[in-house]
């Protein structure tokens, strides 16, 4: 089994700085509309009182039909290259990327699974855990859009509800007009919508929205990890009578009680 834990290493790349929230690609089907990041994690990077979330992997599933393009999406964003010469994927793969969110190290491990049907008992093994999965589908063929439903719920059985960010992506956008893709979006969007998913489309042989989607994922990934540290940490600080904190000196909490997380979801 592989370590969770990061090595220390080298400054990442200036393209994997993140220092402000990505927007996203559409408002019509978007897991949140805010501009900025939550306040209490931005006051958390400050401080950098993030706890371990910078020593953490962030696990990433990218799903979706057989020639639908997540290989070449996946390599397109970590290697920068985009290979004609087609080879499906047999079983999983993964990659690493390390990011800078907000002035923090973080990192996603993203998991490239295979699109045939008799690797699925294999690749189903290594939806556990997913913090976000990407269901993929191509803009040419309306079918692998359909084929979308069966695909997030089958990396759903494998985790526990309302705990993943979930993302419909199109690829080969570069192989359709700007009105037939348009047409084609309407559709993914109200399909994201029924997935409580946010929707994109990308290009990997251009590259077009590649970078600005995998930012978005790392941000909203990133956010929501920040949140649950401090969540954990507020509720380990003893209580009594009606709940107020021990202020123990020299140990205050990471936040007052009107600046706790309301909740874990992305708003």
């Amino acid at each position: 089994m592989r370590s969770s834990l990061v090595p220390l290493g080298p400054p990442v790349s200036q393209d994997r700085v993140i220092t402000s929230f990505p927007k996203c690609y559409t408002p019509a089907a978007c897991l949140q509309l805010r501009e900025h990041f939550h306040g209490q994690v931005s006051i958390a990077c400050q401080r950098r009182s993030t706890g371990t979330v910078g020593l953490r992997l962030s696990k990433v599933v990218v799903v979706g039909d057989l020639y639908v393009g997540k290989t070449s999406l996946i390599r397109r964003f970590c290697r920068n290259v985009f290979d004609r010469n087609y080879k499906a994927t047999i079983g999983v793969d993964f990659e690493i990327e390390r990011f800078e969110v907000a002035g923090i190290p973080y990192s996603l491990q993203i998991w490239d699974t295979a699109g045939q049907e008799k690797f699925k008992c294999i690749a189903s093994a290594y939806y556990r855990g997913a913090q976000v999965i990407i269901t993929t589908f191509d803009l040419t063929d309306l079918q692998t859009l359909d084929h979308t439903r069966q695909w997030l719920e089958d990396a759903l059985q494998e985790n526990e509800p309302g705990t993943c960010f979930l993302f419909l992506v199109g690829t080969k956008k570069d192989l359709l007009s700007g009105a037939a893709c348009e047409q084609v979006e309407v559709e993914a969007v109200r399909l994201a919508n029924e997935m409580e998913a946010e929707y994109w489309s990308v290009s990997a042989k251009t590259g077009e929205n590649v970078k600005a989607f995998f930012s978005r994922v790392a941000a909203l990934a990133f956010e929501r990890s920040v949140l649950q540290d401090l969540e954990r940490r507020s509720s380990a600080w003893p209580q009594v009578g009606n709940g107020d904190l021990i202020r123990m000196e020299g140990h205050p909490p990471e936040t007052q009680d009107s600046e706790r997380p309301s909740s874990l979801g992305c708003c």
